[in-house]
């Protein structure tokens, strides 16, 4: 198994499209396409300026893309090559090389950096371990933006003249960087928009959220390299690298952790299947519809961890039952006994060290949904609809109910039972080709 699949041992279903995504794709590639056509064009024409500062920092590029974690190990992974990204910005924001100023413009700028993410990523594509075309497309047009922003002020001597080469050089340095990384966020929620469907603002907003952390490291040492090589030349590039280097194989170290930590989880949900109290699969079936629930409702990364983990674990109170439910079914039950056996869910999930609002979903998911936080509302919701088609499923094609009457029932229940927006929530992710059966 890999890492990707490991830190997030049950994947959110949804659609591989949304229904405009083939447009917005369209538009991103189109125009990365564009600009990796004209940058090559105009430096096979005119060649190659410094060009032993462009193989320079061609090497730091592809080294750091060689050095690249694995994309999506876990949530907090906003980019995977940490190293290769600072050092395409501070390329894109070279102005001197020891004092002595350079000539490279933006299309030179984005031909080197094509071609050493291309080579960095040669042995990642010839292993067959995953697609590198958004993580290129966005390094072409963020890099792009940054070096088409600065180049042409440099090389026509506006900024000598403002900001100069004070503190207000590095201050605009900053605010550039700044802007780029606004943009590379944009696009990345764009094309996560556009894979997936899931709602813009959250994808947004989880990646502003995520710039707070590497994002800012990235940024800091961009501009430190281009600074730093500004005076003391290319030996500054492994000076100010082997920091950030550092960090990406500790970031590769905490997600491999986080991987061990979500396999745990998803072993201990798997005890209720293995004794027979619950059918095999729905611990993960729940935890997966929760999660595109989750999603369609705008939650924040953090707040889907917890709502997978706690719909992992959702049922663990049945272990204390001494004659199991029929087919695992809380849904049926009476509400003191939901409520008993959520109790117990929770003071089991305390025992095993999971945070503290994982086991408050668990003991609360028999709540009345008006008293619920969010999470814990989704899944009641998610967990009696699985219950309810699970009941179909073992009844055969005649059976009482499939999805769509399992939908039908929560819906005349969201009165007292279950929250209406998450009902309608789960409806939509449903239309979309969200059950995992």
């Amino acid at each position: 198994m890999s890492r990707e699949s490991a830190a997030r041992p049950y994947a959110t279903p949804h659609a591989p499209y949304a229904p405009h995504a083939p447009y917005v794709v369209a538009v991103l590639y189109c125009a990365a396409g564009a600009l990796a056509a004209v940058s090559l064009a105009g430096t096979l024409r005119s060649g190659i300026t410094d060009p032993h500062v462009a193989l320079a920092f061609g090497g730091l590029i592809a080294v750091g893309e060689l050095a690249r974690q694995g994309a999506g190990a876990h949530p907090g992974d906003r980019e995977p090559a940490p190293l290769a990204a600072a050092g395409a910005l501070a390329y894109a924001l070279l102005g001197e090389t020891d004092r002595h100023p350079t000539s490279h413009g933006a299309l030179q700028v984005l031909a080197v950096v094509l071609a050493a993410t291309l080579a960095g990523a040669a042995p990642r594509l010839a292993a067959g371990r995953g697609p590198v075309l958004d993580h290129l497309v966005r390094r072409l047009l963020t890099v792009g933006f940054a070096a088409t922003c600065f180049q042409p002020l440099y090389n026509t001597g506006a900024l000598a003249r403002w900001p100069g080469h004070g503190p207000y050089y590095a201050l605009f340095l900053l605010l550039l960087l700044a802007l780029t990384a606004l943009c590379d966020a944009v696009l990345r929620a764009a094309l996560a928009r556009a894979r997936t469907g899931w709602p813009y603002g959250p994808l947004l907003r989880d990646e502003l959220r995520g710039l707070l952390g590497v994002g800012s490291a990235i940024c800091a040492t961009g501009v430190v390299i281009a600074l730093a090589v500004a005076v003391a030349g290319l030996w500054a590039l492994p000076v100010f690298c082997v920091p950030l280097l550092l960090t990406q194989f500790s970031l590769r170290r905490h997600g491999a952790v986080r991987a061990t930590y979500a396999q745990t989880i998803a072993s201990l949900a798997r005890c209720t299947e293995i004794a027979g109290y619950t059918p095999a699969g729905h611990a993960r079936r729940v935890a997966a519809l929760g999660r595109a629930v989750g999603r369609e409702l705008g939650l924040s990364e953090p707040e889907l961890t917890v709502l997978e983990y706690a719909a992992l674990m959702h049922d663990i109170g049945q272990l204390s039952l001494v004659d199991p439910v029929p087919a695992g079914a809380t849904e049926p039950l009476p509400p003191s006994e939901q409520r008993r056996i959520a109790l117990l869910g929770g003071a089991v999930v305390r025992q095993t060290g999971v945070p503290e609002e994982v086991a408050a979903v668990v003991e609360r998911q028999a709540d009345p949904y008006r008293d619920q936080p969010l999470t814990a509302r989704i899944v009641r919701t998610v967990n009696a609809y699985d219950d309810l088609v699970g009941r179909f499923a073992e009844d055969g094609a005649h059976g009482p109910y499939g999805p769509l009457r399992a939908l039908e029932r929560l819906r005349l229940a969201t009165g007292r039972d279950y929250a209406p927006a998450v009902v309608e929530a789960l409806a939509r992710v449903l239309a979309r080709g969200g059950d995992v059966r």
